[in-house]
């Protein structure tokens, strides 16, 4: 196929667009910054740009990861974010629609799950999250502006017969968190792979995965996180006494975080679950806790990505 990849010279672009070109896909890459695998610079919302690339690179399929990021809300006005994430979704559906394409994968987030009470994780016990959670109250700019982007792919669905992939992505980013720095980076990306967290690799095979089976689905949403070991019925526990409950999973976990220096989660207020994509998309994360778990005992690399330096490659390009 000859695929659109948005966002190509961002994080996950660049894991993305290799493995697309190595299964012989072609693929061109817009981003508003330069990056190995961009081919056109520019923007989303810039209509024209859009249509020209649909026409001179015949692109047949659409895999839109391109996007104005939470952290981004400190740099950039509200409307910023409405022209990149809600204009530039419906210039490529439209795009897409015109051009006949059967297959449109879009890449959200499950911050739009995310209100303010549950951030606050008011709840007496862990809220589980799931493709059927709601309301939908997004707590910011980003989550609004991408719960917007989302009803239009389902509106190009309904209205002109796209099919449409939603995916809900957990955290993969490289970089530290951006509010909380109670642990270190790499103790707070290993313990969120137990609730709320996948790899970049697996964020990256679960948008092929969604792109060949989007013709049999039409439109759906689906969450993307590592496979929780948790079920509903220990939520309580979760929230009273997380390492309690780890325990029951992974026994040598203390000792081996022990051995580290790392502490585990002393209480979880949410837990995504990503069995819908398992079972509608065949995609199942390659690495979780248990990764960690075993790269510990084995003093291996651990199975994330963790640089506490990493810049989004539009603020290092000065396109702000």
């Amino acid at each position: 196929m000859r695929i659109l990849l948005t966002g190509s010279s961002g994080w996950l672009g660049r894991f993305l667009a290799p493995m697309l070109r190595a299964r012989g896909d072609v693929v061109t890459g817009l981003d508003v910054a330069p990056g190995p695998d961009t081919q056109v610079i520019g923007s989303v919302a810039d209509r024209a740009l859009v249509d020209r690339v649909f026409a001179e690179h015949g692109i047949e399929a659409v895999i839109h990861a391109g996007a104005l990021h939470k952290p981004d809300i400190v740099r950039y006005p509200a409307q910023a974010f409405v022209d990149v994430n809600v204009t530039g979704t419906l210039n490529l559906l439209e795009a897409a629609v015109a051009a006949g394409h059967e297959r449109f994968v879009f890449t959200s987030t499950t911050s739009l799950m995310i209100s303010q009470a549950i951030r606050a994780e008011l709840a007496d016990h862990a809220v589980w999250l799931d493709e059927a959670s709601g309301p939908l109250e997004p707590r910011n700019i980003y989550g609004v502006t991408k719960l917007a982007a989302e009803q239009l792919c389902r509106l190009a669905h309904l209205e002109n017969g796209l099919n449409c992939v939603v995916l809900r992505t957990s955290r993969f980013f490289p970089e530290e968190d951006d509010t909380h720095r109670a642990l270190s980076g790499e103790n707070m990306k290993a313990n969120e792979l137990l609730h709320r967290r996948l790899t970049v690799e697996d964020a990256a095979r679960a948008h092929i995965a969604a792109l060949d089976r989007a013709p049999g689905i039409g439109f759906g949403s689906f969450i993307l996180s590592a496979p929780t070991p948790f079920d509903r019925g220990e939520c309580d526990e979760l929230k009273r006494d997380a390492p309690a409950v780890i325990a029951r999973y992974f026994p040598d976990a203390p000792a081996l975080y022990a051995s580290k220096g790392w502490e585990l989660p002393k209480s979880i207020g949410r837990v995504y679950d990503a069995m819908l994509a398992g079972k509608l998309l065949g995609f199942r994360c390659e690495a979780d806790f248990g990764s960690v778990l075993e790269s510990l005992r084995k003093n291996t690399p651990l199975p994330f990505a963790h640089d506490p330096n990493y810049v989004s490659p539009k603020e290092t390009a000065g396109v702000g």
